[in-house]
């Protein structure tokens, strides 16, 4: 799908989810049917997403962490997309580096769902792991996540 300039400025105008297609169609000069159909269009292509995000760090109990995983295989796409189906994943990227996979965990302490949890219960079931690091998020500026547990 072609990204042009008026799906770019609707993308970004949908930072605030809940803003009415008419007030981004007044402010782009478009109409209000422009706006909608260009929304369902990049949903439908899996271009965006709308959703409510929060700040993990106010709500009580609730950390990221990021965690570095090395694997013994070349198949990286698909850990990925394994890694991706655990409990409390929010995202897992192919990267390089030391580390072939970086994941993003949203943790509960509240839930017994620790960081032990997550390496005990869920990411054991993924074979050919052969080296693990993480680093727990103590502070984050302008860090929003999906509510995902």
């Amino acid at each position: 799908m072609k990204l042009d300039e008026t799906n770019i400025a609707i993308i970004k105008h949908l930072q605030d989810g809940r803003k009415p297609f008419s007030a981004i169609a007044d402010e782009l000069a478009i109409t209000e049917n422009t706006v909608r159909s260009r929304v369902n269009k990049l949903m439908e292509e899996g271009v965006l997403q709308v959703t409510g995000v929060v700040d993990p760090e106010q709500i009580p109990g609730h950390r990221i962490c990021m965690i570095g995983i090395k694997l013994k295989t070349m198949d990286l796409s698909g850990k990925a997309r394994d890694i991706a189906r655990l409990k409390g994943v929010i995202s897992v990227c192919v990267v390089t580096g030391r580390y072939d996979l970086i994941a993003q965990v949203l943790l509960d302490e509240n839930q017994n769902y620790s960081l032990i949890d997550f390496f005990t219960k869920e990411l054991v079931k993924i074979a050919e792991i052969q080296h693990v690091e993480t680093y727990v998020v103590y502070q984050a500026h302008n860090l929003r996540v999906p509510y995902i547990l």
